[in-house]
């Protein structure tokens, strides 16, 4: 299923020729089955063909069909600039730095009085001082700006947001001033969804009203229900630097805590036949609530199948293996969202489970504890590093860093965190109660401000994170094999895991060499797309020089998102001690000239004409293209992230009517440009 999820994703292929096929060897497999003369074990492997068969072209028809593009009413297949459109808001609104954002449901397109319906996701974003106070989930708005549609930055090593948008329905975007919509009377949100979101609200209110600390109130709202909008950027990095992050993304250790809490609770309901199937239905109940509560995403939807197939069993006396319960889960799963298969909490879920299943009792059994405590703690450290072997390939590949104090943050931050999940949750069962909730609101605030502090303060210890690690996919799959051959070699006892073991490190120590080489004798000029800032790094080998605003590098977002990404990929770690010549707006690199103007002409250059092998504008000056051909003969010019939208638009107008080679670094992605 897998594959042929991967398969229609990349290829795109035609969804008649899958059911064509997935007729054609469905037919098959079950005509060899049914018919007496096809029983025959010799007919075995065809059977087996004919069912794998089935299943790739099975995930490929559920790939195509999940594709917002294919929808007969999708709003891009209608939609033109200029038209109106009725938007539904499916979520409240969430304050950004400038603007508040919400997820928008498209209903409605408005062409010359007419209204035509359609389907398809947006996202809005309402400027700050003109958005209307009143409005919030479920609201519909009439929208009177045109649609952009969602493309990447464009940034070396950058996130695909593009495709990420995708994956969750989304393909266009518009930003909104007090002119550009109107709030139209009526909530169209359906019931289930307003109760989840009072339900919701309900929770964050009890949780704000007692816990005072603003870091402290994050992280109990982050833990409990995953809402994120209120946890501390600076707090969520040191609990990734430190290889605790998953005690605030709600996953499936949370939802084992609460499907231990609610056997417990429920438990007198196992004592007669006739309540047992009750224990069941309010176990899973309330497992799924919490699921729903908490945004579903990939991770816990994860667990609450596992937990709700694992409940089932019991009923029913069956106790299916736990790799039977983790393929079933995954592909149930991908039924309702096959994309869910480039969800990274998705497969960091998958590879911890996993892990621990394979792992944890080869390691536990390394050490025999007798004392209680220093048994449990051993069973904790068991845990931990067994989840640890199956999810470091794919921390590698997406996050480029490892946690070297794992180990010692999971010992001190699982079972607190988890005292602090049970407490956050009695305090919103008892918040009625104000005396008692006040109380544990107190205790809750020193707790979570203890553990911030330890985290913080652990971020701190030398060599804490290793940094900047660059691998690619074929380097983590490859991580993938040496794992399971020496597994192999070391549980199974059998030689082959080794030799495969040692060819796929070879394999990738030789590849990680030869992309050292390269990155050694890379000369490069990166004109980055950072939103509203200058910014520019020479790449020199392996190191680098940083030319722009001097804000952008304290700037997190661009910093996280933009530059180290690119900076990674390329293994340019270290700024470079010796920088290129720079005079005044010129900067010089293996001879290559490179002219910077964010000034008027006649501020910044001579009168004589000079030429330049680029020119880049920057920021809000007064310039005409015509202008700056009298004075500068570039072979490129490019228009960085601080030059507004509308000035950009008219400079690249005169550059294509002067047949100049212009490169707008908003709308195209950064510009990089060789040095040789």
């Amino acid at each position: 299923m897998i594959t042929g999820i991967i398969l229609q994703w990349y290829l795109q292929s035609p969804i008649a020729v899958s059911i064509v096929i997935f007729v054609v060897s469905g037919a098959v497999f079950f005509m060899i089955g049914a018919l007496r003369n096809f029983k025959s074990w010799k007919w075995a492997p065809l059977r087996g063909l004919m069912m794998v068969i089935t299943l790739i072209t099975f995930g490929m028809m559920l790939t195509w069909l999940k594709d917002v593009r294919h929808q007969n009413h999708w709003l891009g297949k209608s939609y033109q600039t200029g038209d109106m459109l009725v938007a539904r808001l499916e979520e409240p609104l969430v304050a950004k730095e400038r603007s508040y954002k919400a997820v928008a449901t498209v209903r409605h397109i408005l062409k010359s009085g007419n209204k035509s319906p359609v389907s398809g996701n947006i996202i809005i974003y309402f400027k700050k001082d003109s958005i209307n106070a009143s409005l919030r989930a479920g609201d519909r708005i009439l929208i009177a700006k045109d649609l952009q549609e969602i493309h990447n930055a464009g940034n070396p090593g950058g996130f695909d947001y593009e495709r990420y948008a995708l994956f969750n329905g989304i393909t266009h975007q518009v930003y909104l001033t007090d002119k550009g919509y109107e709030k139209l009377p009526g909530n169209g949100l359906p019931w289930y969804q307003s109760w989840l979101l009072q339900s919701r609200n309900y929770v964050l209110s009890a949780i704000k009203a007692h816990i005072k600390g603003a870091k402290e109130q994050g992280l109990a709202e982050a833990m409990l229900i995953g809402y994120k909008d209120d946890l501390d950027k600076s707090l969520l990095q040191s609990y990734t630097n430190t290889g605790v992050v998953h005690v605030i993304a709600v996953s499936g250790m949370h939802l084992a805590l609460l499907y231990w809490l609610l056997n417990l609770l429920f438990a007198p309901l196992l004592r007669r036949k006739k309540t047992k199937w009750l224990h069941a239905v309010l176990v899973l109940a309330f497992l799924w609530f919490f699921s729903l509560i908490t945004g579903g995403a990939a991770s816990i939807v994860r667990a609450a199948v596992m937990f709700t197939f694992i409940t089932v069993g019991k009923q029913i006396n069956r106790n299916a293996s736990i790799y039977n319960i983790l393929a079933v889960s995954a592909f149930c799963q991908f039924c309702y969202n096959p994309y869910w298969l480039w969800d990274v909490g998705f497969q960091l879920s998958y590879a911890a489970v996993l892990s621990i299943v394979v792992f944890y009792k080869p390691i536990y059994n390394l050490l025999f504890v007798k004392n209680k405590i220093l048994h449990a703690i051993w069973q904790l450290a068991a845990v931990s590093i067994a989840a640890q072997i199956l999810t470091t390939p794919i921390a590698l590949y997406y996050f480029h860093q490892f946690p070297v104090y794992f180990l010692l943050s999971n010992l001190v931050v699982v079972p607190v965190s988890t005292v602090v999940l049970v407490a956050t949750l009695v305090l919103v069962l008892l918040s009625p109660i104000k005396i008692i909730a006040a109380f544990i609101g107190s205790l809750l605030n020193g707790l979570i401000w203890w553990l911030n502090t330890f985290i913080e303060r652990m971020e701190d210890f030398p060599l804490a994170v290793w940094w900047s690690i660059s691998i690619n996919l074929a380097q983590s799959l490859l991580l993938f094999v040496l794992i399971a051959g020496i597994a192999f070699w070391l549980m199974a006892q059998r030689k082959s895991g080794f030799w495969w073991a040692m060819s796929s490190l070879c394999i990738f120590l030789l590849i990680r060499a030869a992309s050292f080489y390269d990155a050694g004798k890379q000369q490069k000029l990166i004109v980055y797309n950072a939103n509203r800032y200058a910014a520019m790094d020479i790449i020199s080998g392996r190191y680098y020089s940083f030319y722009g605003d001097t804000e952008a590098l304290t700037n997190g977002s661009v910093m996280n998102y933009v530059m180290n990404p690119c900076r990674i990929l390329h293994r340019s770690t270290a700024e470079q001690v010796q920088k290129p010549e720079y005079s005044g707006n010129v900067v010089l690199f293996h001879n290559k000239k490179v002219l910077c103007i964010n000034q008027p002409l006649r501020k910044s250059i001579e009168a004589a004409p000079l030429s330049a092998d680029l020119v880049i504008l920057s920021g809000n000056p007064r310039l005409y293209i015509s202008d700056l051909l009298k004075k500068v003969k570039p072979s490129q010019i490019v228009i960085d992230g601080s030059v507004p939208a509308w000035k950009a638009r008219y400079w690249l107008r005169d550059c294509d009517s002067l047949q100049i080679a212009c490169h707008n670094v908003a709308t195209s992605g950064a510009f990089v440009m060789s040095l040789y």
